[in-house]
Formats: structure tokens, C-alpha cells, sequence
């Protein structure tokens, strides 16, 4: 049987989601966890998106295939559907760091990694040190220059659409960085924090840390509005782009199509070759941030 699970975790003490020898990482923890409630070999997780060392996430979500006989064990003695037991059970040995939802039984053609049709990031910055809030010191990055929200928001939108991102993409051998921005935006909430808002398909590694990066020179007034987009074209990693902290950095949202049908679909569009600019390998990494 095919699960589902929606997860949310502060990745502050994490090296990240992937699991990699003897460092603590959100997979293994949560694979452990599972393990010890199921009662089995921890099991092989695929997740939405990939989060690397510090990055936070509210909406994740994996998928892990269970036996039968082993899903119906889930609840014991109780009365409660085995998505609600698992979700009861996993709160009892996870760490405070890692929160389970959701759980629950999903079509064997769902894939957590390549039925989403897009991925929503978030990323925190505060321009003003003096107001900063010592309790979101783990998710905000402070910077000590003024922005201008509004010329970094005119620069962000300018990159939206389909595009070959190489220039904000940290490269992998075979891998295409061909991807659709969706959205891209910066607004200022009441407490003077600037929000940026990324949605797109998929994102290859460092993509979302570095379009941050590539705007922010723009509201410290060192580049002009049109700077990012002529990164963009060039298609080489410029060094003006710095990739920004990690603890900024939020995955909000992955979203799958509503129906059975239409998630084994994009599924399947979804792992066909895309049309990269060099080798003819699909991106092995879609869906990191």
C-alpha cells in the first residue's frame, strides 16, 4: 500500500532532508521513527522537495510503500483508522523538531516527487537589526542595509516564465536547469519583515537561495532593476549572486493534482526527458531547493 504522509519540520539542527552517514537528517529521523511504530526495516522514503542543512519546511510531503498486513496492525487495540493511529504514534517518538499532520492512503500511481505540479517556497529577511525578533532568530536572516521592497518585487517578477536558470542554479552533471517560475514576488508585513514568495514546477539545488541572492543587490540600490534578468540570460553563474543563508528559506506547499488519474499523469510527464540545453539526462534533483 502506498502512503502519504504531510510533514512539517525546523530544519535548524537537520543537515538537511537526504539521508548521508552519520549526520542527523530529517529522512533518517523520520524512516526511524516509522520503523520503530511499524515495526519493520526503516523504510525508503521519496519526498516533494529535498531540503539542504538548515532550510524549514511547513508543507512537505512523502510517500513510502507499506505492507497490508503491516498497515492494519497500525492502529492496535484502537478503534482509529490506521492515517490517524500512525499520526497519534509517530507524535509519541519523533523529535520536537519534526511534526507528522497527515497520513494517509493514497493511489499506488501517486509519486511525492514527480506528481507535483508545483512547489511553493517562502523566505524571510528583515532589513531593520534593531526591530528583529529574537524568537524567529531560526527563520529570519537580518541584513544591515536598507531595501527597497519595491524595486526588488519589479526585479523578482522579471525572471517569472520558462527559462533556463543556470545562472541561479548550482550545477549537476546530466542535469537540466530548464524550469517555469510561476510566481516570484517580495512584500513587507506590518513588522517590517520581507516575505518572498517562489512558487515554481521544480527547482534545482541552491535555485531558490540564489534568485534571492540575485534580487537582493536591486533593493540595496548596487544593481539596477534590469541586472537580475541579465544574469539570467547570460546563463553562467555570476558572482554578484550570493546564495543566501539557509534559515531564511521555507518550503510552504506542494501541490498534486485532485484526482487519482491526473497524479499518475504527471507522474509520468513529469519523469520524461526534459528538453536540457546539454546532455539529454532528466534532472535527477527536481524538486530541491
Amino acid at each position: 500500500m502506498r502512503i502519504r504522509i504531510d510533514l512539517a519540520y525546523d530544519g535548524t539542527d537537520f543537515s538537511g532532508w537526504a539521508r548521508q552517514p552519520g549526520l542527523r537528517t530529517v529522512e533518517d529521523t523520520l524512516a526511524s521513527a516509522l520503523a520503530t511504530v511499524l515495526r519493520s526495516d526503516p523504510p525508503r522514503l521519496t519526498v516533494g522537495g529535498r531540503t539542504d542543512a538548515g532550510v524549514h519546511a511547513r508543507g512537505s510531503v512523502c510517500h513510502l510503500d507499506v505492507d497490508a498486513a503491516v498497515w492494519s496492525r497500525v492502529p492496535g487495540r484502537s478503534d482509529r483508522p490506521p492515517g490517524q493511529a500512525l499520526v497519534a504514534r509517530l507524535g509519541g517518538v519523533l523529535p520536537r523538531d519534526v511534526v507528522v499532520r497527515r497520513a494517509r492512503e493514497v493511489d499506488d500511481g501517486f509519486d511525492a516527487r514527480f506528481s507535483a505540479l508545483r512547489r511553493r517556497y517562502s523566505y524571510r529577511l528583515l532589513d531593520r537589526p534593531e526591530v528583529a525578533d529574537p524568537l524567529r532568530r531560526r527563520d529570519t536572516v537580518v541584513v544591515r542595509q536598507a531595501l527597497d521592497v519595491e524595486a526588488m518585487d519589479a526585479a523578482a517578477r522579471s525572471l517569472m516564465g520558462l527559462h533556463d536558470f543556470a545562472a541561479f542554479c548550482r550545477p549537476r552533471d546530466g542535469a537540466t536547469t530548464i524550469r517555469t517560475l510561476l510566481d516570484y514576488r517580495w512584500t513587507r508585513g506590518e513588522d517590517g519583515v520581507l516575505v518572498g514568495t517562489v512558487v515554481a514546477d521544480a527547482f534545482c539545488h541552491s535555485m531558490v537561495r540564489a534568485l534571492v541572492g540575485g534580487v537582493l543587490p536591486v533593493g540595496e540600490g548596487r544593481r539596477t532593476g534590469s541586472w537580475p534578468a541579465e544574469v539570467l540570460r547570460a546563463r553562467t553563474r555570476d558572482p554578484g549572486v550570493r546564495v543566501m543563508p539557509a534559515h531564511g528559506l521555507c518550503l510552504e506547499e506542494i501541490v498534486y493534482p485532485e484526482a487519482a488519474e491526473a497524479q499518475a499523469a504527471r507522474a509520468s510527464e513529469s519523469r520524461a526527458t526534459r528538453a536540457p540545453v546539454t546532455a539529454g539526462r532528466r534532472d535527477p534533483r527536481s524538486g530541491t531547493d
